[in-house]
Protein backbone atom coordinates (compact mmCIF):
# COMPACT_ATOMS: atom_id res chain seq x y z
CA UNK A 1 0.00 0.00 0.00
CA UNK A 2 3.04 2.72 1.02
CA UNK A 3 4.60 1.61 -1.90
CA UNK A 4 2.03 2.35 -3.95
CA UNK A 5 1.03 5.59 -3.01
CA UNK A 6 4.96 6.38 -3.54
CA UNK A 7 4.49 5.43 -7.03
CA UNK A 8 1.48 7.44 -7.12
CA UNK A 9 3.50 10.58 -5.83
CA UNK A 10 6.03 9.80 -8.20
CA UNK A 11 3.58 10.04 -11.12
CA UNK A 12 2.32 13.00 -10.12
CA UNK A 13 5.22 14.71 -9.96
CA UNK A 14 6.51 13.23 -13.31
CA UNK A 15 3.08 14.16 -14.85
CA UNK A 16 3.20 17.34 -13.76
CA UNK A 17 6.49 18.90 -14.48
CA UNK A 18 5.72 17.53 -17.78
CA UNK A 19 4.78 21.34 -19.68
CA UNK A 20 7.60 22.76 -18.16
CA UNK A 21 10.05 20.42 -19.29
CA UNK A 22 8.47 20.19 -22.63
CA UNK A 23 8.65 24.30 -23.05
CA UNK A 24 12.40 24.41 -22.09
CA UNK A 25 13.17 22.72 -24.99
CA UNK A 26 10.19 23.51 -27.27
CA UNK A 27 12.16 25.50 -29.70
CA UNK A 28 15.32 22.81 -30.03
CA UNK A 29 13.15 20.26 -31.59
CA UNK A 30 10.61 20.07 -34.40
CA UNK A 31 7.52 19.10 -32.31
CA UNK A 32 6.82 15.57 -34.70
CA UNK A 33 10.77 14.82 -33.75
CA UNK A 34 10.42 15.54 -30.41
CA UNK A 35 6.94 13.18 -29.74
CA UNK A 36 8.39 10.81 -31.97
CA UNK A 37 11.82 10.47 -29.61
CA UNK A 38 9.70 10.78 -26.14
CA UNK A 39 6.80 8.26 -27.30
CA UNK A 40 9.73 5.81 -28.86
CA UNK A 41 12.24 5.68 -25.71
CA UNK A 42 8.98 5.62 -23.47
CA UNK A 43 7.68 2.96 -25.19
CA UNK A 44 10.77 0.84 -24.88
CA UNK A 45 11.26 1.51 -21.31
CA UNK A 46 7.81 0.32 -21.20
CA UNK A 47 7.75 -3.44 -23.36
CA UNK A 48 8.65 -5.51 -19.83
CA UNK A 49 5.74 -3.97 -18.20
CA UNK A 50 3.40 -4.17 -20.91
CA UNK A 51 4.32 -8.07 -21.35
CA UNK A 52 4.33 -8.80 -17.81
CA UNK A 53 0.41 -7.27 -18.24
CA UNK A 54 -0.15 -8.95 -21.15
CA UNK A 55 1.34 -12.14 -19.54
CA UNK A 56 -1.42 -11.59 -16.40
CA UNK A 57 -4.21 -11.49 -18.85
CA UNK A 58 -3.32 -14.84 -21.29
CA UNK A 59 -3.18 -12.39 -24.38
CA UNK A 60 -0.80 -12.33 -27.06
CA UNK A 61 0.44 -9.64 -29.51
CA UNK A 62 -1.09 -10.96 -32.71
CA UNK A 63 -2.08 -8.83 -35.99
CA UNK A 64 -5.58 -7.56 -34.22
CA UNK A 65 -3.67 -6.50 -31.42
CA UNK A 66 -0.89 -4.25 -33.46
CA UNK A 67 -3.69 -2.56 -35.76
CA UNK A 68 -5.46 -1.81 -32.77
CA UNK A 69 -2.42 -0.59 -30.93
CA UNK A 70 -1.68 1.41 -34.07
CA UNK A 71 -5.08 2.94 -34.75
CA UNK A 72 -5.38 4.05 -30.84
CA UNK A 73 -1.37 5.16 -30.98
CA UNK A 74 -2.31 7.48 -34.31
CA UNK A 75 -5.31 9.16 -32.41
CA UNK A 76 -4.35 9.72 -29.03
CA UNK A 77 -0.31 10.51 -29.73
CA UNK A 78 0.31 11.33 -33.31
CA UNK A 79 -2.59 13.58 -33.38
CA UNK A 80 -3.16 14.56 -30.13
CA UNK A 81 0.11 14.70 -28.91
CA UNK A 82 0.98 17.09 -31.59
CA UNK A 83 -1.02 19.54 -31.01
CA UNK A 84 -0.59 19.65 -27.26
CA UNK A 85 3.33 19.83 -28.65
CA UNK A 86 2.42 22.83 -31.22
CA UNK A 87 0.18 24.39 -28.35
CA UNK A 88 3.04 25.18 -26.19
CA UNK A 89 4.73 27.31 -28.51
CA UNK A 90 1.94 29.90 -28.32
CA UNK A 91 0.77 29.82 -25.12
CA UNK A 92 2.51 29.84 -21.62
CA UNK A 93 3.16 26.28 -20.25
CA UNK A 94 0.86 26.51 -16.94
CA UNK A 95 -2.29 27.35 -19.80
CA UNK A 96 -1.66 24.29 -21.25
CA UNK A 97 -1.28 21.99 -18.76
CA UNK A 98 -4.97 23.28 -17.18
CA UNK A 99 -6.69 23.59 -20.22
CA UNK A 100 -5.69 19.85 -21.11
CA UNK A 101 -6.72 18.75 -17.53
CA UNK A 102 -10.01 19.26 -19.00
CA UNK A 103 -9.51 15.64 -20.94
CA UNK A 104 -11.39 13.44 -18.26
CA UNK A 105 -14.82 15.49 -18.76
CA UNK A 106 -14.78 15.20 -22.50
CA UNK A 107 -14.53 11.40 -22.28
CA UNK A 108 -17.58 11.32 -20.55
CA UNK A 109 -19.41 13.20 -23.41
CA UNK A 110 -17.62 10.60 -25.80
CA UNK A 111 -18.56 7.52 -23.72
CA UNK A 112 -21.90 8.83 -24.00
CA UNK A 113 -22.13 9.20 -28.04
CA UNK A 114 -19.81 6.64 -28.36
CA UNK A 115 -19.85 3.37 -25.29
CA UNK A 116 -23.83 4.50 -24.66
CA UNK A 117 -22.61 5.09 -20.96
CA UNK A 118 -25.16 6.41 -18.70
CA UNK A 119 -24.77 10.76 -18.19
CA UNK A 120 -26.22 11.87 -14.45
CA UNK A 121 -26.74 15.38 -13.45
CA UNK A 122 -23.49 15.18 -11.72
CA UNK A 123 -21.82 14.56 -15.00
CA UNK A 124 -23.78 18.10 -16.22
CA UNK A 125 -22.49 19.93 -13.52
CA UNK A 126 -19.20 18.63 -13.85
CA UNK A 127 -19.27 19.48 -17.75
CA UNK A 128 -20.93 22.82 -17.08
CA UNK A 129 -17.66 23.65 -14.99
CA UNK A 130 -15.20 22.81 -16.82
CA UNK A 131 -16.72 25.22 -19.57
CA UNK A 132 -16.65 27.50 -17.49
CA UNK A 133 -13.29 26.90 -15.94
CA UNK A 134 -11.88 26.87 -19.20
CA UNK A 135 -13.48 30.38 -20.53
CA UNK A 136 -12.36 32.08 -17.30
CA UNK A 137 -8.71 31.32 -18.00
CA UNK A 138 -8.75 32.02 -21.71
CA UNK A 139 -11.22 35.62 -20.54
CA UNK A 140 -12.18 35.79 -24.57
CA UNK A 141 -12.82 39.22 -24.02
CA UNK A 142 -9.80 40.41 -22.51
CA UNK A 143 -7.61 37.61 -23.62
CA UNK A 144 -3.83 38.19 -23.90
CA UNK A 145 -3.49 34.22 -24.88
CA UNK A 146 -2.80 33.46 -28.58
CA UNK A 147 -5.78 31.84 -29.56
CA UNK A 148 -3.95 29.41 -32.28
CA UNK A 149 -2.23 27.67 -29.15
CA UNK A 150 -5.94 27.45 -26.69
CA UNK A 151 -7.21 25.84 -29.70
CA UNK A 152 -4.46 23.51 -30.34
CA UNK A 153 -4.60 22.47 -26.50
CA UNK A 154 -8.06 21.99 -26.62
CA UNK A 155 -8.27 19.39 -29.71
CA UNK A 156 -5.65 17.69 -28.16
CA UNK A 157 -7.74 17.54 -24.69
CA UNK A 158 -10.37 16.09 -27.10
CA UNK A 159 -8.41 14.27 -29.19
CA UNK A 160 -6.97 12.53 -26.56
CA UNK A 161 -10.73 12.37 -24.72
CA UNK A 162 -11.38 9.85 -27.89
CA UNK A 163 -8.35 8.20 -27.99
CA UNK A 164 -9.02 7.02 -24.23
CA UNK A 165 -13.16 5.89 -24.91
CA UNK A 166 -12.03 4.30 -27.84
CA UNK A 167 -9.30 2.18 -26.36
CA UNK A 168 -11.53 1.30 -23.14
CA UNK A 169 -12.20 -2.25 -24.83
CA UNK A 170 -8.48 -2.85 -26.07
CA UNK A 171 -7.31 -1.98 -22.34
CA UNK A 172 -9.95 -4.34 -20.96
CA UNK A 173 -7.95 -7.52 -23.08
CA UNK A 174 -4.96 -6.21 -23.14
CA UNK A 175 -4.12 -3.95 -19.98
CA UNK A 176 -4.43 -0.15 -19.79
CA UNK A 177 -0.83 -0.86 -19.30
CA UNK A 178 0.04 -2.84 -22.08
CA UNK A 179 -1.75 -0.57 -24.66
CA UNK A 180 -0.13 2.23 -23.67
CA UNK A 181 3.68 0.91 -23.94
CA UNK A 182 2.37 -0.87 -27.40
CA UNK A 183 0.45 2.12 -28.25
CA UNK A 184 4.06 4.49 -27.86
CA UNK A 185 6.01 2.09 -29.93
CA UNK A 186 2.77 1.86 -32.93
CA UNK A 187 2.79 5.61 -32.77
CA UNK A 188 6.50 6.52 -32.90
CA UNK A 189 6.46 4.13 -35.98
CA UNK A 190 3.95 6.01 -37.83
CA UNK A 191 5.71 9.25 -36.88
CA UNK A 192 8.74 7.85 -38.24
CA UNK A 193 6.85 7.42 -41.33
CA UNK A 194 5.51 10.65 -41.38
CA UNK A 195 9.10 12.11 -40.93
CA UNK A 196 10.45 10.31 -44.12
CA UNK A 197 7.76 10.81 -46.40
CA UNK A 198 8.21 14.68 -45.22
CA UNK A 199 11.82 14.46 -46.75
CA UNK A 200 10.05 13.50 -50.12
CA UNK A 201 10.69 16.31 -52.81
CA UNK A 202 7.18 16.31 -53.98
CA UNK A 203 5.91 15.71 -50.48
CA UNK A 204 8.04 18.42 -48.68
CA UNK A 205 7.29 20.91 -51.99
CA UNK A 206 3.50 20.44 -51.71
CA UNK A 207 3.43 21.70 -47.99
CA UNK A 208 5.64 24.31 -48.70
CA UNK A 209 3.07 25.55 -51.21
CA UNK A 210 0.42 25.06 -48.97
CA UNK A 211 1.63 26.91 -46.57
CA UNK A 212 2.42 24.15 -43.89
CA UNK A 213 6.60 24.45 -44.48
CA UNK A 214 6.51 22.89 -40.49
CA UNK A 215 6.16 19.72 -41.31
CA UNK A 216 8.23 19.49 -44.60
CA UNK A 217 11.65 17.83 -44.40
CA UNK A 218 11.05 17.42 -40.31
CA UNK A 219 14.60 16.48 -38.86
CA UNK A 220 15.46 13.51 -36.48
CA UNK A 221 18.38 14.43 -35.13
CA UNK A 222 18.60 18.08 -35.40
CA UNK A 223 19.22 20.14 -32.33
CA UNK A 224 20.68 18.14 -29.92
CA UNK A 225 23.32 20.65 -27.80
CA UNK A 226 25.13 20.33 -24.21
CA UNK A 227 22.16 22.75 -22.62
CA UNK A 228 19.34 20.71 -23.42
CA UNK A 229 20.29 16.72 -24.00
CA UNK A 230 19.55 16.46 -19.94
CA UNK A 231 15.94 17.78 -20.14
CA UNK A 232 15.33 15.54 -23.03
CA UNK A 233 16.92 12.34 -21.34
CA UNK A 234 14.43 13.55 -18.68
CA UNK A 235 11.53 14.12 -20.57
CA UNK A 236 12.00 10.93 -22.49
CA UNK A 237 12.87 8.28 -19.65
CA UNK A 238 10.81 9.81 -16.60
CA UNK A 239 8.21 11.79 -17.68
CA UNK A 240 6.82 9.41 -20.16
CA UNK A 241 8.38 5.67 -19.46
CA UNK A 242 8.78 6.51 -15.80
CA UNK A 243 5.48 8.57 -15.10
CA UNK A 244 3.38 5.94 -17.16
CA UNK A 245 5.41 3.13 -15.51
CA UNK A 246 4.84 4.52 -11.62
CA UNK A 247 1.27 5.13 -12.65
CA UNK A 248 0.31 1.57 -13.23
CA UNK A 249 2.05 0.43 -10.24
CA UNK A 250 0.59 2.41 -8.34
CA UNK A 251 -2.99 1.95 -9.81
CA UNK A 252 -1.80 -1.64 -9.32
CA UNK A 253 -1.01 -1.34 -5.49
CA UNK A 254 -3.76 0.95 -4.23
CA UNK A 255 -7.12 1.56 -6.57
CA UNK A 256 -8.30 3.00 -9.78
CA UNK A 257 -10.06 5.74 -7.92
CA UNK A 258 -6.59 6.59 -5.77
CA UNK A 259 -4.61 6.52 -9.00
CA UNK A 260 -7.24 8.83 -10.80
CA UNK A 261 -5.99 11.59 -8.10
CA UNK A 262 -2.65 11.91 -9.92
CA UNK A 263 -4.46 14.19 -12.39
CA UNK A 264 -6.43 16.02 -9.68
CA UNK A 265 -3.65 17.57 -8.29
CA UNK A 266 -1.74 17.94 -11.64
CA UNK A 267 -3.71 21.25 -12.79
CA UNK A 268 -2.76 22.39 -8.97
CA UNK A 269 1.60 21.38 -9.14
CA UNK A 270 2.39 22.25 -13.06
CA UNK A 271 1.41 25.95 -13.02
CA UNK A 272 3.85 26.21 -9.82
CA UNK A 273 6.31 24.68 -10.98
CA UNK A 274 5.78 26.87 -14.27
CA UNK A 275 5.98 29.67 -11.80
CA UNK A 276 9.27 28.80 -10.18
CA UNK A 277 11.03 27.40 -13.53
CA UNK A 278 9.74 29.10 -16.18
CA UNK A 279 8.58 32.51 -13.80
CA UNK A 280 5.57 32.31 -15.47
CA UNK A 281 2.97 35.12 -14.24
CA UNK A 282 -0.23 33.18 -12.87
CA UNK A 283 -3.09 35.46 -13.06
CA UNK A 284 -6.15 35.58 -10.23
CA UNK A 285 -8.25 34.29 -13.07
CA UNK A 286 -6.40 31.09 -13.89
CA UNK A 287 -6.65 30.42 -10.60
CA UNK A 288 -10.21 30.55 -10.55
CA UNK A 289 -10.40 28.76 -13.99
CA UNK A 290 -8.09 25.94 -11.93
CA UNK A 291 -10.65 26.08 -8.55
CA UNK A 292 -13.51 25.25 -10.82
CA UNK A 293 -11.82 22.99 -13.13
CA UNK A 294 -11.16 21.00 -10.11
CA UNK A 295 -14.14 21.23 -8.55
CA UNK A 296 -15.94 19.45 -11.71
CA UNK A 297 -13.38 16.68 -11.39
CA UNK A 298 -14.64 16.18 -8.10
CA UNK A 299 -17.93 16.23 -9.11
CA UNK A 300 -17.37 13.72 -11.85
CA UNK A 301 -15.89 11.37 -9.19
CA UNK A 302 -19.00 11.77 -7.00
CA UNK A 303 -20.89 8.47 -8.94
CA UNK A 304 -18.36 6.20 -9.03
CA UNK A 305 -17.61 7.16 -5.71
CA UNK A 306 -20.88 6.17 -4.40
CA UNK A 307 -20.60 3.24 -5.71
CA UNK A 308 -16.89 2.07 -4.18
CA UNK A 309 -18.43 2.90 -1.22
CA UNK A 310 -21.36 0.69 -1.89
CA UNK A 311 -20.06 -2.22 -2.95
CA UNK A 312 -17.24 -2.19 -0.54
CA UNK A 313 -19.49 -2.17 2.37
CA UNK A 314 -21.47 -5.13 0.89
CA UNK A 315 -18.03 -6.78 0.69
CA UNK A 316 -17.09 -6.48 4.10
CA UNK A 317 -20.79 -8.08 5.29
CA UNK A 318 -21.00 -10.81 2.28
CA UNK A 319 -17.16 -11.15 1.29
CA UNK A 320 -18.01 -14.10 -1.31
CA UNK A 321 -20.78 -13.12 -3.30
CA UNK A 322 -20.12 -9.24 -3.60
CA UNK A 323 -16.89 -8.31 -5.20
CA UNK A 324 -15.23 -5.47 -7.85
CA UNK A 325 -15.46 -6.40 -11.21
CA UNK A 326 -12.26 -7.36 -13.35
CA UNK A 327 -9.95 -4.94 -13.39
CA UNK A 328 -10.71 -3.42 -10.07
CA UNK A 329 -9.63 -4.28 -6.55
CA UNK A 330 -9.46 -3.09 -2.95
CA UNK A 331 -6.23 -1.48 -1.29
CA UNK A 332 -3.70 -3.63 0.07
CA UNK A 333 -3.79 -3.22 4.13
CA UNK A 334 -1.24 -4.57 6.16
CA UNK A 335 -3.05 -7.00 8.70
Amino acid sequence: MKNGFLFLVLATFFFSSMEVALKLIAHDFHPMQLTCTRFFVGGLLLIPFGLRALNKRGAALDLAAWKGFAGLGFLGLVVSMMFYQVSILYIPASVVSVLFSCNPVMMLVFAFLILKAAILPQHIAALVLEVVGALVIIDPLHTVLDMRGVALVLLSAATFALYAVLGKKLCARYSGLAVTAFSCLAASAEMLVLIALSHVPFVSGSLNAAGLPMFASIPLFKGYSADNILTMLYVCIFVTGGGYACYFMGMERTSPMQSSLVFFFKPILAPIFAMLVLGEIIPWNMWLGIGLILTASFISMLPTLHVMHSVRHLHIRFPHHFRLPHGLHWPHHKK
